[in-house]
């Protein structure tokens, strides 16, 4: 029976095992990486439905590569060139290392995840080349696009660590 999700307040419902997940790969077989068990754990795969919900949710946010204009007040970018560089920018943005965190790859495809696991593993949730992945937080007051031409830009509607 599928679950409407028609707000945040439902949206954990909508989570599914791993298993069910089209990219568990990424987190699972030890051919691409495999995630300690206490990370693995703490990621939630979304249902169709969820999926669903969140790509609404951001609509009209990437109406333009890479936000809508004036969407955010200020936008920060950086090249995936050098790894350990990107992670410390990621960390750089200033979130809460606990808070929970959405990413969509698609309208079928999402999952919520603490942000601390999508800095430390960024390069196992996006793949270069191939992903275009989002990462919001439920307000939109920020927002990441993974974008597939090796870049992250950072939207933010306040000032962020640089």
């Amino acid at each position: 029976m599928a679950i409407s999700i028609t707000d945040f307040a439902r949206i954990n419902d909508a989570a599914i095992s791993m298993n069910e997940f089209s990219l568990k790969w990424r987190f699972t077989d030890s051919k691409y990486y495999e995630l300690p068990k206490e990370h693995l754990d703490q990621l939630k795969p979304l249902s169709l439905e969820g999926a669903k919900f969140l790509n609404n949710h951001i609509g009209q946010l990437h109406n333009e590569v890479p936000f809508t204009a004036k969407f955010f007040r200020v936008v920060d970018q950086i090249d995936i060139a050098d790894e350990s560089e990107a992670r410390k920018w990621l960390y750089g943005r200033g979130l809460p290392f606990e808070k929970n965190v959405f990413l969509t790859w698609n309208a079928k495809t999402a999952m919520i995840a603490p942000w601390k696991l999508v800095v430390k593993y960024y390069n196992e949730f996006y793949y270069p080349g191939s992903d275009d992945l989002t990462v919001f937080d439920q307000g939109l007051s920020w927002a990441l696009l993974f974008y597939h031409e090796d870049e992250i830009y950072f939207g933010a509607n306040h000032d962020f660590t640089i």
